[in-house]
């Protein structure tokens, strides 16, 4: 019973905040003092979940509490149970923690990153699709299947004209691709990465650095692409090389292009649909992993 109530009731308490209900336990049944019949039916298919998971030993963070609160009436329930499941260890942290998809689209963004050659991840902020591309680059450049890694980004920033900035482009743009390297120095700690960078294993440059290359044997992240221009995401994805793939990140509701420009990831996201190794992922606010404010705040601005 406590695998499902959590230490102190924490998995009902957190549930009853979630549904804005009391939710009790007296260690033989849950009480919930509320007589809304949809409330009631939600609770119960959380439930239901979380027992079908502990049965196969599964152990609930709060963020999955969550996550199931925001999916039960909306996603099948084997889907759901699918997730927990099956899903497998991307790759361990620097301290050796194991890192792991964490929603149902992360899922099925990393089985696109592991089965075609260019892949479109799009959606919000949080939902961790650059993130996890990085991951995926971290796993094969560790296992040997590929010889170095390319992070590159537009230098296109809201509310700042880098022309205006002090040092050259890269020093410009680097400020900005802050995530990427939080990334690999989850997995690789500081002093590797660092090392991989001076060695030009990681290569982290502005997307303008792109031009007359061809990439080869090489994880190639195109981040922030709503702000690339429709020449830009072609000069980028013409840059592929043999032995490559090329993840490219973004949210299409975000551009800082001027409104007279079309955002070449949106460009991309219409003609390249239904290209055979070519793979488009949408996510949304289901995926945000970020705390539990961040979903509230999204769909509060989609609203206004």
């Amino acid at each position: 019973m406590v695998d499902l109530l959590g230490v102190h009731d924490k998995n009902i308490k957190l549930l009853g905040k979630l549904l804005k209900v009391n939710i009790f336990s007296n260690n033989e049944e849950i009480l919930i003092d509320s007589d809304d019949e949809e409330v009631i039916k939600k609770l119960k298919k959380i439930l239901s979940i979380m027992i079908s998971l502990i049965r196969n030993n599964i152990v609930f963070s709060e963020r999955d509490i969550i996550y199931l609160f925001h999916t039960a009436d909306r996603v099948e329930q084997s889907e759901i149970i699918s997730l927990f499941l099956s899903r497998k260890e991307i790759i361990k942290t620097f301290n050796g923690k194991p890192i792991y998809p964490k929603t149902i689209n992360q899922k099925k963004y990393l089985e696109a990153i592991e089965n075609n050659t260019i892949i479109l991840g799009i959606g919000p902020a949080g939902t961790g699709k650059t993130y996890l591309a990085v991951l995926s680059a971290l796993k094969k450049l560790k296992e040997n299947q590929i010889k170095r890694i390319v992070l590159t980004r537009p230098a296109v920033e809201a509310g700042e004209k880098l022309g205006f900035l002090p040092g050259d482009l890269k020093e410009k743009i680097d400020p900005y691709l802050r995530p990427l390297y939080d990334a690999m120095y989850e997995v690789l700690g500081v002093k590797q990465s660092t090392d991989f960078i001076e060695k030009g294993i990681i290569e982290i440059a502005p997307l303008a650095y792109m031009r007359g290359r061809t990439l080869e044997n090489a994880y190639v992240i195109l981040d922030e692409a709503q702000n690339t221009t429709i020449n830009q995401m072609k000069l980028f994805l013409t840059r592929l090389g043999f032995g490559s793939k090329m993840i490219v990140t973004g949210d299409v509701t975000q551009s800082d292009l001027p409104s007279q420009i079309q955002s070449g990831l949106v460009k991309a996201s219409q003609i390249l649909k239904n290209v055979d190794d070519i793979k488009i992922l949408y996510f949304d606010e289901l995926d945000v992993v970020r705390h539990p404010l961040v979903q509230t705040i999204i769909k509060r601005f989609e609203n206004v």
